[in-house]
Order: structure tokens, then sequence, then C-alpha cells
């Protein structure tokens, strides 16, 4: 039932995958009469359901999703793009008295919505020599670099993918600063209320391991079959995504399948891992349980949180 009281601007819900944050969003959504806008930047692709863990639309519950299935696997993702996609549904809410709810794990995204975040121009003599050198020395020994200039930076991205390495090298090499200096401290551009959603170790990488098998078992390796045909391994951003990366590797012949399961469960609880440090490092986030035991009072205790900032 929708909330006599106004809500704040913005509510974002985020957390590691597998937490829970999708269907909280919902309960917020339906509470506040509001709609989801989508920060999992890889459920922006079409037809990655499956391994995205995408809502179905019973799942959804009648509640609006904005940004899920806007590009093409070939389609490069760009934070740029999707932070002016996202406060121009941002600010149609607004402009409707609506409440939008900001959700998914992607923290760069999370970020570029939220804060007064500028992107540094690129050189094209500098990427085109760092993309040579990613292409001759592969993703890791670049990683290993980003690791020496700016730590924090190579925490946040995941040591394969290649094209976020060479764009925090780029950065670094034009300004002359670690990327992670160019990001802002929390300086907002929206009063937001976060929510981070959080489960112990051990039960979320139960869940994790649990999700990957249902995925299998709902058909990703014929999602990927399918996706395949229609670019997905030539897709710079769309072919590294977890589990699509793996199975398109079973489907080179580089290795088995149940390997590619495997390496799917231990490359997600890695994620999961670096989408937890993210988020604790930003003092606004506010953490409730999301365990097992504590789901059902989950969407209760996140009124709560969000009336208080009403009230404040």
């Amino acid at each position: 039932m929708k909330s006599a009281a106004p809500a704040p601007r913005i509510i974002a819900v985020v957390g590691p995958t597998a937490a829970g944050k999708s269907d909280l969003g919902v309960a917020l959504a339906q509470h506040f009469g509001g709609e989801v806008v989508n920060a999992d930047s890889m459920q922006l692709y079409r037809g990655m359901d499956i391994g995205t863990a995408k809502l179905t639309e019973a799942e959804r519950q009648g509640v609006p999703h904005r940004l899920l299935d806007i590009w093409d696997v070939t389609e490069t993702a760009s934070v740029a793009e999707y932070q002016r996609l996202a406060r121009a549904e941002i600010d149609r809410l607004l402009a409707e008295g609506r409440t939008p709810v900001l959700v998914g794990g992607s923290g760069l995204y999370i970020k570029g919505t939220i804060d007064a975040l500028e992107f540094p121009g690129t050189d094209p003599a500098v990427r085109a020599r760092l993309e040579g050198e990613l292409a001759e020395l592969g993703p890791g020994a670049l990683h290993a670099r980003l690791a020496a200039a700016d730590p924090d930076a190579a925490r946040a991205i995941l040591p394969g993918n290649g094209r976020r390495i060479v764009r925090a090298l780029e950065v670094i090499e034009i300004t002359g600063r670690p990327f992670t200096a160019n990001l802002p401290g929390e300086r907002p551009v929206y009063d937001a209320v976060q929510i981070g959603v959080d489960v112990e170790r051990p039960e979320l990488d139960e869940r994790i391991t649990l999700r990957v098998d249902r995925m299998w078992e709902a058909g990703l390796v014929d999602e990927v079959r399918a996706l395949e045909h229609v670019g997905l391994r030539e897709g710079l951003t769309a072919s590294r995504a977890l589990g699509y990366q793996q199975v398109l590797a079973f489907l080179a012949g580089e290795c088995t399948e149940d390997e590619a399961r495997a390496e799917t469960v231990r490359a997600t609880k890695r994620f999961a891992r670096r989408q937890d440090s993210w988020f604790r490092r930003d003092s606004r986030v506010q953490w409730l349980s999301g365990a097992a035991d504590r789901r059902a009072e989950l969407p209760q205790e996140a009124l709560a949180l969000v009336e208080r900032a009403i009230t404040a």
C-alpha cells in the first residue's frame, strides 16, 4: 500500500550479488508507488536473462523496471552513458512525484548516478597503445600494473576485465592521478537513502552456489549459445559477464561444462567480495541483514530506515 508520507527523492538498494536486493527493491517501489531503475550493468543487455538473475515479469509484481534490456550484446558498456540514462529516468520520476528505487550491485554505476561524478576525456593515442598492450600481454599483466599504480582501483576491477583496466590506466596517464582520485567523495546530486543488504559470507557463498546451479538447470548454456549467434562473443563487455564468459569458454572447447560451472561459482564469490568492499567504503550506506532467518523482516526494517530519513 502506498505510504501517505513523502519518500526521499531516491532510494538505492545496494550490496553483493545474491543478497536479495531485487526483491527488496520491488517491495519498496510498491510501498511508495515508485519504479525500479536497474543499476546492474549486465542486466542492461537484451537476452542476458538467466545468467544475470533478471527478475521475471511475475517477480516484478507489476512494478515498472527501467533500464533493463536496452543494449544489444555487441554494445560496449559506458558508465557515462548509463549515468545519462539513469538520471533521465530519475528526473522523469521526480517530475511525476514518484519515487525512483535504484537497485543493483554495480558500484560505479550507483556512484555515477548519485554523486557528482565527471568522467575524464579519452586520448586516442594512449588508448590505442594500452589496447595493444592488452592484446599482447593479456589483462593479468595490465591488472598487475594497475595494482601498483592504484590498489583501490585494482580491487574494484576484475582481473579479467581488460576494457575497464585499460580505461583506468588511461585515466591515470591522462590525469597524472590514481583512477580512484578522479572519483568524488560523498558529493551527492540527489537526496538519497542507500540501503545495503548484508549476508554473512558462508550463507552468501551457499546462495551463490545454489544460484549458479539453478541457472544451469534453467538453461544458461542454451541462452549463451543463442546469444553467441547474435554477437555475444564479439561484445567487449557482455562477453566478460560472469557465467557467460565461462560458458563461452566451454562452447569453444577450452574447458568442460563442469569446469565452466565450477569457475562461474568461484568467480561469482570473488566478485561478491569486491562488491561488498566497494559499498563498505561509502559511509552513507545503511546496512540491514538479508539473512534467510531475517528475510521476512527486511522490507519493514528498510521502510523504517526510509521513514527515519523522511522525518530527520
